[in-house]
């Protein structure tokens, strides 16, 4: 702003950090800088504007991608088994067989990543091919983004995005202001103002002047924080300081501002917004990382197990020898040890296939089924906009079932970004929505007092319309006249209809219905405002503005109406105003109530006064206004004493309340997250009353809760360190026990939430730019001076972290992109907990990609934050759906599939130790080689697969309806450790039962077809092995369908055929050595008694698995779904309603109140900054706009 812009400072001493320095229309003196970045790699110090958020490029994608996909364990063992079998002395299999296998699984994550990266690809070539205009030489060419760099100078015309982050030095507004929306940086709609320096703005005013610009700007290095610069700009030998308001932002869009022109002070990577976007890091759920450990275990096991039978091979062979030496002459080429060392690596292979590659085939093919089963849901399907939801991803569907805390961003996530007057309360009657009086206009009522008059309205009161219409009301003509008039509204006509242009939505909701009311906003100049009152036509002249700010939570316009009475117009928070009144009666008394009413329906609320103001009492304070107005030191403090004089005795006209939309079911939504023990935390660029505002319509903070704002948080985290530092020791359980419970108010509530800033993170918080603030804040304490800042660090994370976890609810306001992804961090690294991010922006990248699960919504602020998701979704209360009953299906059905592909190839085969038991300790294998190969592809895939597929314990709705189901993925109950150990006992028992019935049945007992060779022992166990495991499957199925019985009818089916083929005469003539079992099946299961033996293992081994299901019954031990049911029965959660059920019975609760512009904007119009001047000649650097009339040049600041 111009009149902050103080003169220029000759000669000062820049400070050492300011090392980044920018001359205009130099690029040679640019390129010339180098910085080191690898080793003794150097590369450009200034960035050129070309961005890339691609991970891989064509030389670097096989093997990068190659090098990931080796961080997972199973590959690193099937590459190893590889290189096994490719040694024929010791070979079960040729090594290209399982080598195709293990390409198939690198090329289909290969190819999903391919796929991936092609988007961000696509998405990068959009971005750097967006067209700018760049001053080449004496005049500006159209060309690309990619193409800016540091120093030049770029036109932008309204509605562009801003390119690069730019030091503005002209526009064609006057005094070269300019409008951004700064939406996908901090979520405000609200449009914000820029201002070039005074002497950028007077001299440069043609092509040729910029052509011929030569300043330097010197300034911080690039960094991170959003909302600060600090720098100076040195020309013709003078030196001007800049701030963050002279600044323009990459991402920010130009709005009301026809033309602008900018010097680039950082490109590229070296903007804010992108130096907030994070990292792409590879996500990988926490079943994952278990099944690497797992692989290691597994593997461990094996080569314990192979090494021990290796042993007993060498011991066996010694004695065999012994005793038998007539045989030596087979012998004479080994000794027992090479025989064990042979057997070892003979034993690695043969149980090798307990870790299958088909498990991972498998796996990538169950993911991406559920991920269409999410894309074909229509109930996440968002008819009016034509958006279904995208699963981005297709291996991370899992962990949507383990979900515990989701980070949310407020603005176009939780709200629609609209604001709506939705009620007022004037002079004892309340109106609006809700009030009885809301209905169609009847004919004949339909206002004609302008063709101004919006023609839709969310506002309907047909009482309310009539009442303005009659006029005979003083009270509602003065609240309508103020509405029209306390504002900073700009106002353009085009054509014939009249737009707004607003510094804050609510501002524009409560002029808007104003106008539909019949008292329109018509012109405004630098000291007069022109409305129209029912259709008549009346100037008011302005003789103050007194603006808003955060201290006074309300503004003020002295207006001299056309009558010649001066009048003050008032509005703000309750808090402020109705200790400001001349006087308390009824009416007031009902304003309060009906304020309690707005507040409880969680409406944001403004309070509006007037008062009559006489000649001599203006007279006296005028002059003392403009006394102090020119005051070198205490300006401010001295102008609001004078505000503060002059809003006193003041007369309630009553009361607007504002709602800040919310999406359709929000509310609804939190709700049932939480019932799911899933805490919803907001992280907001907006201000702090918006977002508590929202926390309580959207059912986030209730009634009950105590509310935590940053001096109750620093007190109990002070006395956290205190305690702590006596206790240290006691365990991190009693440590957050101890936090919980720091406050005195702790006892007396039960929830509590917390309400903090970013810049209050910043003094607590390790963020590698404020650690000195953070120091000062806990240096006072002996504990801190006994640790060095690093561990300090961690404490102090610690510390705050088991405060917000005790938590019911967190709202971080004001907080950049990078805090938003410190906050997902922090809880990711000290809780250990799973995280999901949501948002619709460019502010919300880094949040998402920080997060084990990000989701975007597409929404009004482009599709940065899908493109970076995981899960795009149209609307957030479509969250409920996609993690109660898609994530949580897909943790059971993920689980189950784990739990059950483990059980039946530990009851399958690890009949082969058992059998080395019985063959001297020799590798050889117990089954037919095709029965090894074919028994986790064809023969019990299918029936594990369908319950990966399609398995649920109950149905879409019953999950929604008992929410609590969701606890068992947070708490990982249905695959862990201990899970895992009782599927291998059950596994290793099935395959005891298998092995050893048959074993001891054909040990001296022959069928009445003599069978009782090693080849129908083999099939015997085999079949009854794949019996039980089938037999299990199907106990444990609780959602049958039709495919489920395909499945396990094809099982059969297709051991039989290929038990047929490959046993066939036929085929051991061809190849003997391939077909070695030739009729075995055939002999064996034709035979009674074997048949009676396979059954016998089948009713052992189903048996326990029965018994367990019948015990739970009788004992009445119940169920995950009974304990629900059971509580929902004990205790009913109450519907959820927009309306709390609770009255808000305290005071300041009211005080959400309905503004969200920064100060300033009041000075703007009464010096005339912000107003074109009629008339004025065309300028010549834009022709086709008038120029700006030039207000007087402001004063220094003292």
């Amino acid at each position: 702003m111009a009149e902050r812009e103080p003169g220029c400072l000759h000669g000062k001493k820049q400070l050492p950090a300011f090392t980044w320095e920018v001359r205009a229309n130099d690029r040679n003196y640019h390129r010339q800088f180098k910085k080191r970045f690898a080793f003794c790699l150097s590369k450009q110090k200034y960035a050129g504007n070309a961005i890339k958020t691609a991970k891989y490029n064509v030389l670097t994608f096989l093997p990068l991608n190659l090098y990931e996909q080796f961080h997972r364990m199973a590959n690193v063992y099937f590459v190893f088994v590889i290189l096994l079998q490719a040694f024929p002395a010791i070979s079960t299999l040729p090594w290209y067989t399982l080598l195709f296998p293990l390409s198939c699984l690198l090329i289909i994550r290969g190819v999903r990543d391919l796929i991936d990266d092609i988007g961000r690809h696509q998405s990068d070539r959009n971005t750097n091919s967006r067209p700018c205009e760049i001053l080449c030489g004496k005049s500006f060419l159209q060309q690309k983004w990619r193409d800016i760099r540091v120093g030049d100078i770029v036109r932008l015309r309204k509605d562009s995005l801003v390119p690069a982050d730019m030091l503005l030095l002209c526009s064609s507004e006057p005094s070269s202001l300019c409008y951004v929306e700064t939406t996908d940086i901090d979520g405000e709609t609200n449009l914000k103002f820029r201002q070039a320096l005074l002497v950028t703005h007077q001299e440069l005013v043609r092509e040729e002047s910029m052509a011929a610009f030569d300043g330097t700007v010197t300034c911080e290095e690039p960094n991170s924080r959003m909302h600060s610069f600090t720098g100076t700009l040195a020309w013709r030998g003078q030196t001007y300081p800049l701030d963050s308001e002279r600044i323009l932002l990459r991402g920010c869009r130009l709005r009301n501002t026809d033309v602008c022109y900018g010097l680039v002070i950082y490109a590229g990577f070296d903007s804010k917004i992108m130096r907030n976007c994070g990292k792409i890091k590879q996500k990988k759920t926490k079943l994952d990382r278990m099944m690497d450990q797992l692989v290691i275990i597994i593997f461990v096991v094996l080569l314990v197990t192979s090494l021990c039978l290796a042993i007993a091979s060498g011991f066996w062979a010694r004695m065999f020898q012994e005793k038998h030496s007539y045989l030596s002459a087979f012998y004479k080429h080994t000794t027992p040890a090479q025989q064990a060392f042979f057997n070892f690596w003979g034993f690695t292979i043969l149980l090798s296939i307990i870790i299958p590659m088909s498990m991972y085939i498998m796996f990538e093919f169950i993911y991406l089924v559920n991920s269409c089963f999410i894309n074909w849901d229509l109930e996440m399907y968002y008819a009016a906009k034509d958006i279904p939801a995208q699963a981005r991803s297709t291996s991370l569907n899992d962990q949507l079932g383990q979900i515990e805390y989701i980070f949310s961003d407020k603005t176009g996530t939780l709200t629609q970004n609209m604001m709506s007057f939705k009620k007022c309360c004037v002079n004892g009657t309340v109106y609006g929505t809700g009030t009885g009086h809301e209905d169609k206009h009847p004919p004949g009522s339909g206002v004609s007092w302008s063709h101004h008059v919006q023609e839709k309205s969310d506002f309907c009161d047909v009482t309310l319309l009539e009442a303005a219409q009659r006029d005979k009301d003083p009270v509602l003509r003065e609240f309508l006249r103020l509405l029209a008039l306390c504002h900073t509204v700009m106002v353009e006509e085009k054509g014939d209809q009249l737009v707004y242009q607003a510094a804050s939505p609510d501002e524009e909701a409560l002029v808007l219905a104003a106008r539909n009311l019949g008292y329109v906003f018509l012109a405004r100049t630098q000291d007069t405002i022109t409305i129209s009152e029912l259709g008549k036509k009346r100037v008011y002249r302005v003789l103050a503005m007194l603006d808003f700010n955060s201290d006074r939570k309300r503004m003020s316009v002295l207006v001299r109406d056309p009558q010649g009475t001066i009048r003050l117009y008032t509005k703000g928070a309750d808090t402020v105003i109705l200790e400001r009144l001349q006087s308390r009666g009824p009416h007031e008394t009902f304003t309060e109530r009906a304020l309690d009413r707005f507040a409880e329906e969680t409406l944001r609320t403004l309070c509006l006064a007037c008062k009559e103001v006489s000649e001599v009492e203006y007279s006296d304070w005028s002059r003392r206004h403009r006394e102090a107005s020119i005051l070198l030191q205490g300006r401010a403090r001295e102008l609001d004493k004078l505000y503060e004089e002059m809003e006193q005795n003041l007369q309630l006209l009553g009361a607007t309340a504002i709602e800040d939309k919310l999406q359709d079911g929000v509310p609804e939504t939190i709700q049932l997250l939480k019932l799911g023990n899933i805490k919803v935390w907001v992280l907001t660029g907006d201000k702090q009353e918006t977002a508590v505002n929202i926390g309580y319509a959207c059912k986030l903070l209730t009634d009950d809760m105590e509310i935590l704002e940053e001096k109750e948080v620093s007190e109990i985290l002070e006395a956290h360190w205190v305690s702590n530092n006596n206790s240290s020791g006691n365990g991190e359980a009693q440590s957050s026990s101890r936090l919980s419970q720091q406050h005195p108010k702790a006892s007396q509530h039960k929830k509590r939430a917390i309400i903090i800033s970013g810049d209050f993170l910043d003094k607590i918080l390790h963020t590698g730019e404020v650690l000195e603030e953070k120091r000062r804040l806990w240096r006072r304490l002996p504990c801190c001076r006994a640790v060095g800042s690093e561990q300090q660090g961690s404490l102090v994370e610690k510390a705050f972290v088991d405060l917000a976890t005790s938590c019911q609810a967190v709202i971080c306001c004001r907080v950049t992109p990078k805090q938003k992804a410190l906050m997902v961090q922090l809880v990711k690294k000290h809780k250990k907990a799973i995280t999901l991010a949501i948002g619709d922006g460019a502010n919300d990248v880094n949040m998402i990609k920080t997060a084990d699960i990000g989701v975007g919504i597409n929404g009004l602020e482009g599709a940065q934050a899908v493109q970076c998701s995981d899960y795009a979704l149209a609307q957030f209360s479509y969250l409920q759906r996609l993690l109660l009953v898609h994530g949580r299906w897909a943790y059971l059905r993920i689980c189950k599939f784990l739990r059950y592909f483990f059980y039946k190839t530990f009851a399958g085969l690890m009949a082969q130790v058992w059998f080395a038991f019985h063959s001297g300790f020799t590798a050889q294998p117990l089954y037919e080689g095709w029965f090894l190969a074919l028994y986790n592809i064809f023969y019990t895939t299918y029936p594990v697969l369908s319950m990966g597929l399609l398995e649920q314990d109950v149905s879409a709705k019953k999950s929604l309806e008992f929410p609590e189901l969701y606890v068992a993925g947070q708490q990982d109950e249905l695959f862990n450790y201990r899970i895992f150990g009782i599927t291998l006992l059950h596994g290793v028992s099935t395959s005891l039962a298998s092995f050893y019935i048959a074993f001891w049945a054909f040990r001296d007992h022959v069928g009445s077809k003599a069978v009782g060779d090693y080849e129908s022992f083999a099939v015997t166990v085999a079949t009854s092995a794949l019996l039980s495991v089938l037999m299990e499957i199907i106990l444990d199925t609780k959602f049958w369908t039709v495919l489920s019985f395909v499945m396990v009818a094809a099982s059969l089916l297709l051991f039989c055929l290929f038990s047929f083929l490959t046993q066939s005469i036929g085929a051991f003539r061809i190849a003997p050595a391939i077909f070695c079992f030739p009729d075995a099946s055939r002999n064996a299961l034709t035979d009674p008694y074997v048949l009676l033996v396979v059954l016998l293992s089948l009713v052992v081994n189903t048996i326990p698995s029965l018994t367990i299901h019948l015990y739970h019954a009788m004992a009445g031990k119940p169920t995950i779904q009974q304990k629900t049911r059971l509580k929902a029965k004990q205790a009913p959660e109450p519907s959820v309603e927009l309306r709390a059920h609770v009255s808000r019975g305290s005071f300041h609760r009211r005080s959400s109140y309905a503004f969200s512009h920064q100060e300033g904007y009041a000075g703007l119009i009464t010096r005339g900054d912000s107003l074109r001047a009629g008339g004025a000649r065309p300028g010549p650097l834009h022709p086709e706009m008038q120029t700006p009339a030039l207000s007087s040049p402001p004063s220094p600041l003292p």
